[in-house]
């Protein structure tokens, strides 16, 4: 469904997975992988935690083949192999031209129901993050907020003062255009004029 995604993007690495870990226990099915994994190929990971669940399905292992690797057959690995972590040339120093996004947060759930909106101006390129950082530095009695870290990047717990709850079933959702965004916070990079929706809802 939905062009070879399964779930979102943050899921097809581990469904990849089950499919290929599980591939001798069910019959062939009218499903096409190459399409799932032509979605792998052309997104852009940035969260570690997607790229150690995508990066086996990719070789045709998955975690449970783990187990059976041999970690110091590997170890002298010749140096012309190793990936190289030195920064590209010709990207620092760039200036960034600037985007306007449209940045608002509502709460219709729970107390005092509220609603917000602002336009704050990033570099090209920012994260919603940033974004989020900006709006609450140019109005912080509004749009304060605070995350958590979590294996996946960034995780927005409470803005406004008002905080999601377990107990409660409630969070803050982030949409474009009234559709969820399948990124977090810390890698969804919003483009010039759009309207980024924080909602308080529940789950």
């Amino acid at each position: 469904k939905r062009d070879g995604m399964i779930g979102n993007i943050y899921s097809m690495g581990l469904a990849l997975q089950a499919l290929e870990a599980t591939r001798k226990f069910y019959a062939p099915r009218k499903w096409d992988c190459a399409q799932a994994y032509s979605v792998v190929y052309t997104h852009d990971y940035q969260q570690p935690m997607a790229i150690a669940q995508v990066l086996p399905a990719l070789v045709g292992r998955s975690y449970l083949d783990a187990a059976g690797l041999d970690c110091a057959a590997n170890k002298d690995m010749s140096p012309s192999r190793q990936l190289s972590l030195s920064p590209k040339l010709g990207t620092r120093g760039v200036p960034r031209a600037s985007i306007q996004v449209h940045y608002s947060i509502t709460n219709t759930l729970q107390g005092k129901h509220f609603h917000y909106s602002t336009t704050v101006t990033v570099p090209s390129g920012s994260t919603l993050l940033q974004v989020m950082e900006v709006a609450a530095e140019e109005n912080p009695q509004t749009f304060s907020f605070q995350t958590e870290q979590t294996s996946w990047g960034p995780y927005v717990t409470s803005i406004h003062g008002l905080a999601g709850s377990t107990d409660d079933r409630t969070y803050w959702q982030f949409l474009s255009a009234g559709n969820a965004l399948e990124e977090g916070v810390g890698t969804y990079k919003p483009h010039d004029g759009e309207h980024i929706q924080a909602t308080f809802t529940v789950y």
